[in-house]
């Protein structure tokens, strides 16, 4: 089928480069397919064996500029070359200026004009951990309030909102005690009677304030603005301002996972700013570095100055190098690439939905900018997961040279750099055509 596929795969010292690594990496890592790269540029990706891709999952929508953007690489080399670490006691400019860049676009001030501040981590799960602790710090409150199907990462704190998979949480109980779930509101799998799944969500948070869980004892409720690891979805028109008055009835904070929804990938900065709605905290990371490590806890001034000398730090974040990479990441993303989201994935959206016509195995096609997911289920009228088709789709694209991940129970998700061209997104598609004919005759 591709052209640029020129061994069976995996080849040959692809074969070779996973048998070494099974002896000493650990084999808890979620690997979906054995692809073992070689280099990349833009949106394309090769393997050890000189096999080309194209690469729609971009790192878990980490490299956002592309795999070794010039611009980037050059602010990475150019802060590598003066000095690799001070620690977080100290100053330097690549961390004031990345605090300045976040205050600039957080949606705190964005959207509601009040001042934000950071604190710079290592990673999403690190940033979901300060958020927590601040929450908890500031209100003296000890429960919280996360979503089913929610991902937040896996350290304990984090892992205790963690519930896209039982998997992630199976032989670690007890996690975080006072984590109550509800649902997220998924108007294509409705779980409650009515047309307006946000509003019965809402409605279904009160009863819990009047049955169970007092409101005076929340601390915050963490919720992705878009839903990720739990099926890409888009919450109902209504929801988040719903949610966000709820917090400020009952003196709640409301706390935004934008790790992977962020930094420009639904075709704003944040993908809150499609809902007009601001939170009290927000998290980043995954495209804040385009692929270094970096995590970022931004909430208000008005909160964060609340945290006293020494109540929170670590040891690594704001380094220097992480940061220079984050700085020109946010450059180019303001510079052009989130217009960029935002065309490129219209002109996505519409060709999966062309395609959707020719196969009724696609349920649903979601999403806004480059972050997009494909539904599959089967064909009995009552929208069951199509699971293995899911898994065979992502297997036959990886086969034809197209690097995908999945999501939810059966949703294929596509989040390529946001860089990718309209070129490469019909390309994408002309392969993802021939994975699904090939999956779905059992190839």
């Amino acid at each position: 089928m591709n052209a640029h596929i020129k061994t069976a795969l995996p080849g040959p010292k692809a074969q070779a480069m996973i048998a070494r690594d099974a002896e000493v990496i650990s084999p808890s890592y979620p690997r979906d397919y054995p692809f073992v790269m070689s280099h990349g540029r833009g949106t394309e990706v090769w393997d050890v064996d000189g096999n080309r891709f194209l690469d729609f999952m971009a790192g878990i929508a980490v490299c956002a500029t592309g795999h070794a953007h010039p611009q980037v690489v050059k602010a990475v080399q150019d802060a590598a070359a003066k000095f690799l670490h001070i620690s977080s006691d100290y100053w330097h400019e690549q961390m004031t200026g990345l605090g300045e860049r976040l205050a600039a676009v957080a949606p705190m001030q964005t959207l509601a004009g009040e001042p934000a501040m950071s604190f710079i981590c290592q990673s999403g799960t690190e940033a979901v951990e300060g958020a927590l602790k601040l929450a908890r710090y500031v209100t003296g409150r000890p429960r919280f309030i996360g979503f089913l199907g929610g991902f937040h990462g896996r350290t304990f704190g984090s892992l205790s909102f963690t519930s896209s998979k039982y998997t992630q949480q199976k032989g670690f109980s007890p996690t975080l005690a006072g984590v109550t779930h509800v649902p997220y509101p998924n108007p294509y799998r409705p779980l409650f009677a009515g047309d307006d799944q946000g509003a019965a969500v809402l409605d279904y948070i009160r009863m819990l304030f009047q049955r169970s869980v007092p409101p005076s004892e929340v601390a915050a409720i963490l919720i992705e603005p878009m839903q990720g690891e739990g099926g890409y979805l888009t919450p109902p028109d209504g929801f988040l301002a719903g949610l966000r008055a709820l917090c400020d009835e009952h003196g709640i904070l409301l706390i935004f996972d934008e790790v992977q929804s962020g930094i420009g990938r639904t075709g704003k900065m944040f993908a809150c700013e499609h809902w007009g709605v601001a939170p009290d905290i927000l998290t980043s990371a995954k495209g804040l570095g385009s692929g270094l490590p970096i995590g970022a806890v931004i909430a208000k001034k008005s909160i964060m100055s609340q945290w006293k000398r020494g109540a929170h730090g670590n040891t690594y974040g704001g380094n220097p190098v992480t940061c220079a990479a984050a700085n020109a990441t946010l450059d180019l993303v303001r510079g052009g690439l989130m217009d960029n989201a935002a065309t490129v994935g219209d002109h996505f959206l519409a060709r999966l939905r062309e395609l959707q016509k020719d196969y009724s195995c696609i349920g649903e096609v979601r999403g806004k900018g480059l972050w997009i997911g494909m539904e599959l289920v089967e064909n009995d009228g009552r929208k069951t997961p199509a699971t293995a088709l899911c898994d065979a789709v992502i297997t036959r694209a990886y086969h034809n040279g197209l690097l995908l991940l999945s999501c939810g129970t059966s949703t294929v998700r596509f989040m390529p750099p946001l860089s990718v061209t309209i070129a490469e997104v019909d390309e994408a598609i002309a392969l993802l055509r021939a994975s699904l004919d090939q999956a779905l005759a059992g190839a």
